[in-house]
């Protein structure tokens, strides 16, 4: 999918000519959800993190695991339902069955310099493991969940599960993890519980800004090492 992106966007350019394509698709259009019947009981949920029964987190395999993710993104998430970039992984939080919330980690972000400044990697080093990052781009616990810790329980699971599962997917294991959390909305405070690191804040410029002009949201920018020699295997 990057690379379709990066295509499209040389097209557009006028560096490359694509041919025209074969079919149609969704891609470029707003998620349209396709089943009320997905949306789950609103039931209060109060039982702290530590006592719900039988929690763990199901990663999403399938059609129907694969919408019911979507549409619970799209209707509970403020940034709403995108697909997320690059290599991916996407779990399902449940206790005893229910439905409590959902997590999504996909490609890193190419350039941030507080990222890149704890590395310590120089360009060249990025361009060639950046595939060692992953990026949480996606982290909602539903509205009626009101379970004390339950948030940096689940981050602390998904960061333990996480490098066998992507392993299992796709061949190797990342060492980081990355997240961006927008100052204006949330203080990152799940993530501080759950021992990631806060590196500083990105300058709202985003990944497209090449006139320096800051339009996007300022976020702060948390990392978590997913292995203990993530340095050596980054830069190394």
């Amino acid at each position: 999918m990057s690379c379709r992106v990066a295509m499209l966007k040389m097209a557009k350019d006028g560096l490359i000519t694509l041919p025209p394509p074969r079919r149609t698709n969704g891609n470029g259009k707003r998620y349209t959800r396709r089943s009320r019947a997905a949306e789950p009981e609103q039931q209060e949920v109060v039982t702290p993190a530590g006592q719900l029964s039988e929690l763990r987190l199901q990663l999403v395999v399938g059609r129907r695991d694969s919408h019911l993710w979507n549409e619970h993104i799209d209707r509970y998430h403020y940034l709403g339902y995108q697909p997320l970039p690059g290599a991916q992984l996407r779990y399902l939080a449940r206790s005893e069955g229910k439905l409590l919330a959902l997590l999504g980690f996909g490609a890193a972000a190419w350039k941030t310099a507080p990222r890149d400044r704890f590395i310590g990697w120089t360009a060249e080093q990025r361009e060639s493991r950046l595939h060692l990052v992953v990026n949480n781009a996606r982290f909602l616990i539903l509205p009626w969940v009101k379970s004390r810790n339950l948030a940096s329980r689940l981050l602390s699971m998904a960061t333990r599960q996480l490098p066998s599962d992507w392993q299992q997917r796709y061949g190797y294991r990342p060492v980081l993890a990355e997240t961006f959390v927008e100052t204006a909305r949330f203080h990152g405070t799940c993530y501080q519980a759950a021992n990631w690191s806060y590196l500083g804040e990105t300058k709202g410029r985003g990944k497209l800004d090449v006139d320096d002009t800051a339009t996007l949201p300022v976020k702060s920018v948390w990392v978590f090492p997913l292995d203990k020699c993530f340095r050596q295997k980054l830069c190394g």
